[in-house]
């Protein structure tokens, strides 16, 4: 560091602040030091032999200014701060439309927590920036080496700030873009987090030439109250872009370096981000040096562009002629980086980088203003798609014009030698010292705005007219009249149009405010050509354009596919639904048609959006290159994340199964399934498991002609698991009744395969043994449990219903009951009438002071509890109560039936009687067998079988519940059902089901 001295080119400035300074403050000290300093900085770096050129992002008069020293030094090497690593990516913004973003992206982590990816980092570009002239200038002149010095994508996740609780395996890493961070820095290189509204950019950190913002709160609240203004954007817009515009570079130059260094200079010192500031800059001059040691070049042909924060440093390697040692340089970690481009857009940029709604609009309206009116050519790149296309000319630069250029944008080869430094002469004093030439009023664009807001707020739905845009003219000029301003600008303008039309809210309509963003330039969008997309991302074009796509529109495309007539969209269908599962919702949307388990439609209606999703087909092909190795990829993540349960690994089979028909996957996801199950320690995920694991066992046994050894292996661990968690989930407060209805859904529903593959049903008799809930619903759900065991009886499970409505103290816990019993029709879907007897018997016996506060909570428990279940019941009670009111008054409920007489034989015994028993009588060689087997004698009495077959009821005398019913079982499973009191009846073809002559006449229940 230099000492201060009041000699050279900024002696009287520095004097003359150091007196004002002694004036003005009562301790002169640090404020003049502050003064002094900022002055010593600028001419330390205007005196450096390696040209400096600081520049502020997206600014017009950076890009003015830009353009000018290109064509007037013609430099043979641009040092450029930006990522090291993202060099390769710069040509291909030819095949681009800007504003596009360079992107770094990696999902596989080395070195950083696997709870950061995947890590993402984005540049935008635009073209009025001066880092794309930069960069147009360099690729299209020939013998011009660009050169990237900043750090690499690597390491700016290295050196983020990482919160205390961050584990890692090396005390050097930072937390991504996810991870809680510091706000964003006051200069140099934006690094912020990405957030909702900035969609196109995602959750990435944003990486930016030239942030210029007090890092003082304090300052800036000063600026913006002094100024007038509402933010920052429109004070730098107002009190430094206007003024730079049409400035010469040594104003330029000067002014811009003498900003950076105020607001680093009233950076608090110590903080994290100064220092992570100052290791960038001392990185960046250690990459010059090692550059021009290797390649020999002139630094008087050299150019390095920077942020005017970082054009203001004060580290000790700053400079060519630094004597101090170079900055050590860390490896970077075994992350593996993918780069590409993803499109962006003006309200990307100002979402991310914190920035007013609108101001990069304006910035893009400024410049295309300021090109017209200086006659300068911008460089652009050939093949550069969309942009302004300009005839070439002669370029203002001052005191010299540029050489003719060839082609558009164009320069000629620079000269050895071209670029010799002038001597620094002082332009700060005028320039601080002289107001801004004052610029009159351009009536014609101010009413050509005020007559466009006026069309385009009329087509919003805005009752506006002729007289509203004759007052947006004249409160603009008063607005700007009363903000110290010469003239109107944009900003002034949109206040006024917001107070002049907006009168009232048009719902579902844009903002005022918002269409003066639209017409002063509007968001725009940019979009990456199809020689730059990553290659999965081209095989998706290509394999949609038997469609007719266009990838390049953003608008909403309409496909229709008549799979029967044109088989050959089968693949597009196929990809259409991979891309269903593996973008965002809005990107691939299906209308019509759809891919379960075993059915694909054969007519399909999609809604593509693709190309306003670029971003998210672009990120998918750094993943791989095609998507069935993406998709494939990331159901083996699913199932080997550290949050993957048996539910998240049976949704990856049903994936598999759907979309890339693998049996070897489905294989591999299966078995990890089995090993997730029995390792789990809750039974939260017992009804996504049972409802999967039922459609999966469904889907095979109608496709195949035996059961994968997955399956099977999942049944019998999932019956030994559950049976094994069951009594501490009856009796766990944290297990809910849903959850323990499932587990015994499993169990009943399962049973016969599990014990057909070699299970113990004692297992489950036991558990059910062991289980002594306290909860209400619980006590419910087993007494349903042990009911379909045979060991409570449906007379019993009666009583003791009937015992909770009789006592008061247990009516109002009893819908808690319900709830249980409601539950228990998942596992034992023959208590179905029983239920609607207890709920019948319920409102039947409750008087009208308990039963009316009663309802509301067993509406409340049903819908919580239940809410599938409910339609059994719906339809279980509609069956069972009389279809007219007439009806109603002459029936009596089934449960309140008369019991048929027994027949009683001359012992006083009930005799046998029944289908089975007339089928042993009439062959008895089986039972006598059996009996000399076991050691048991008796006598058949052959008129036991005729006296009970001429007093046993008919199935027609059953009579109210008697009805026409469909022939199928309530399970589609291919065992008979057992009937309530253990007698097996053989499937019936007819359609007329007779009812069980029972005290319920109850329906039979499926075999478990």
């Amino acid at each position: 560091m230099t000492a201060p001295t009041t000699t050279g080119a900024f002696g009287a400035l520095r004097q003359q602040l150091a007196d004002a300074a002694a004036t003005f403050a009562d301790s002169p000290d640090a404020l003049a030091g502050i003064l002094a300093g900022i002055v010593d900085d600028v001419d330390r770096a205007l005196a450096e032999p390696l040209e400096i050129f600081p520049v502020c992002h997206h600014s017009p008069s950076s890009g003015l200014a830009m353009v000018r020293r290109l064509r007037e030094k013609r430099p043979r090497v641009i040092y450029l701060e930006l990522c090291e690593d993202l060099q390769p990516l710069l040509g291909e913004l030819r095949n681009c439309r800007l504003p596009v973003a360079l992107q770094a992206f990696a999902s596989e982590l080395d070195g950083f927590p696997s709870e950061w990816g995947p890590l993402s980092v984005v540049a935008p570009v635009t073209e009025a920036s001066a880092e794309y002239q930069a960069i147009a200038y360099a690729l299209e002149t020939p013998g011009v080496e660009l050169v990237l010095v900043d750090r690499s994508t690597d390491h700016v996740f290295q050196w983020l700030p990482r919160p205390p609780s961050a584990a890692g395996p090396q005390a050097g890493e930072t937390p991504a873009a996810g991870a809680p961070a510091a706000g964003p820095p006051a200069g140099g290189t934006h690094e912020v987090e990405g957030n909702e509204d900035g969609a196109l950019h995602g959750d990435a950190v944003g990486v930016e030439i030239g942030d210029l913002r007090p890092g003082f709160a304090d300052l800036e609240a000063y600026l913006l109250h002094h100024g007038r203004v509402r933010h920052w954007s429109e004070w730098w817009d107002q009190y430094v872009e206007q003024p730079l515009v049409d400035a010469d570079h040594d104003t330029y130059r000067q002014v811009m370096v003498l900003i950076g260094s105020l607001f680093r200079r009233l950076r608090p010192a110590g903080s994290a981000r100064l220092d992570r500031d100052e290791d960038r800059e001392r990185y960046m001059w250690t990459r010059m040096r090692e550059h021009l040691a290797a390649s020999g070049a002139d630094p008087a042909d050299c150019l390095y562009v920077c942020g005017a924060f970082h054009a203001a440093s004060r580290v000790e390697q700053f400079g060519l002629g630094a004597e101090a040692p170079a900055y050590e340089i860390t490896g970077r970690t075994g992350t593996r980086w993918r780069y590409g481009l993803i499109p962006s857009s003006y309200s990307a940029i100002e979402a991310q980088f914190g920035l007013a709604s609108g101001s990069v609009s304006v910035a893009a309206a400024t410049w295309t203003k300021a090109v017209t009116r200086s006659r300068l050519t911008p460089f652009r790149l050939d093949g550069q798609q969309g942009g302004q296309r300009t005839t070439a000319r002669r370029g203002r630069t001052g005191a010299a014009a540029a050489p003719p250029v060839a082609g558009q944008g164009r320069a000629a080869p620079p000269a050895a030698g071209q670029g010799r430094a002038a001597p620094v002469t002082d332009r700060l004093s005028g320039f601080l010292a002289e107001p801004p030439p004052l610029g009159g009023l351009d009536e014609a664009e101010l009413r050509g705005w005020c007559v466009d807001i006026v069309r385009l707020a009329r087509r919003n739905g805005y009752l506006a007219s002729t007289a509203d845009a004759i007052a947006v003219f004249e409160t603009s000029i008063l607005l700007a009249g009363l903000r110290g301003r010469a003239r109107p600008t944009p900003y002034d303008f949109a206040d006024a149009a917001v107070t002049c039309i907006e009168k009232d809210v048009v719902p579902g309509r844009r903002d005022v405010r918002r269409l003066c963003e639209i017409l002063l330039g509007g968001d725009r969008i940019g979009q990456v050509g199809y020689d730059a997309l990553p290659p999965l991302a081209r095989d998706v074009v290509d394999r949609l354009r038997p469609l007719g796509l266009d990838p390049q529109k953003r608008t909403v495309q309409r496909v229709l596919l008549d799979l029967h007539a044109d088989p050959d969209l089968a693949p597009c269908s196929d990809l259409l639904w991979m891309l269903r599962h593996l973008l965002p919702p809005d990107a691939v949307r299906p209308i019509m048609g759809e891919r379960r388990l075993g059915h694909r439609s054969i007519q399909e209606s999609w809604d593509v959006a693709l190309g306003r999703n670029q971003r998210a087909l672009i990120e998918l092909g750094y993943e791989g290159v095609t998507v069935e190795q993406v998709l494939e990829q990331r159901l083996r993540r699913a199932v080997r994340g550290p949050g993957a349960t048996a539910a998240v690994a049976l949704a990856a089979v049903e994936d598999a199964i759907r979309l890339l028909d693998s049996p070897r996957l489905v294989d591999e996801l299966g078995a990890r399934a089995v090993d997730l199950l029995a390792a789990e320690r809750t039974v939260d995920d017992a009804p996504e498991v049972l409802r999967r694991i039922r459609r999966l066992l469904a889907h095979h046994r109608t496709t195949g002609s035996a059961l994968p050894a997955w399956c099977e292996s999942f049944v019998t661990v999932g019956y030994a698991h559950y049976c094994t968690l069951l009594p501490t989930a009856f009796v766990d407060e944290q297990t809910g009744v849903r959850q323990v209805g499932a587990m015994l859904g499993f169990l009943f529903s399962m049973e016969s395969l599990a014990l057909s593959l070699g299970c113990d049903r004692s297992q489950l008799e036991l558990a059910v043994a062991q289980s002594h809930p306290e909860a209400p619903a619980k006590i419910a759900l087993l007494w349903a449990a042990r009911h379909h065991l045979g060991l409570l009886p449906l007379a019993e499970l009666r009583e003791r219903c009937a015992d909770l409505l009789g006592n008061p103290l247990v009516v109002p816990a009893f819908p808690r009951y319900l709830a249980g019993f409601v539950q228990a029709l998942e596992p034992v879907p023959g208590l179905t009438p029983f239920v609607v007897e207890v709920m019948s018997s319920a409102f039947a016996r409750l008087p009208d002071p308990v039963l009316l506060p009663w309802l509301p909570t067993l509406i409340t428990t049903l819908r919580e509890q239940g809410p599938e279940l409910v339609p059994l019941l719906v339809r279980e009670a509609g069956r069972t109560f009389p279809g007219s009111l007439p009806a109603l008054d002459a029936w009596l409920p089934p449960w309140l039936a008369p019991t048929p007489v027994p027949v009683v034989t001359d012992a006083g015994a009930t005799a046998p009687a029944g289908p089975v028993t007339d089928l042993l009588a009439d062959h008895p060689a089986a039972v006598d067998a059996v009996a000399a087997l076991l050691g048991c004698t008796g006598e058949w009495r052959r008129d036991a079988a005729p006296r009970a077959r001429a007093h046993r009821p008919r199935w027609r005398r059953c009579s109210p519940t008697t009805r026409r019913r469909p022939s199928r079982w309530p399970d589609s499973s291919p065992v008979d059902p057992l009937w309530p009191n253990g007698r097996v009846r053989a499937r019936r073809r007819t359609r007329t089901v007779a009812v069980w002559p029972s005290t319920t006449c109850a329906r039979p229940g499926p075999r478990r």
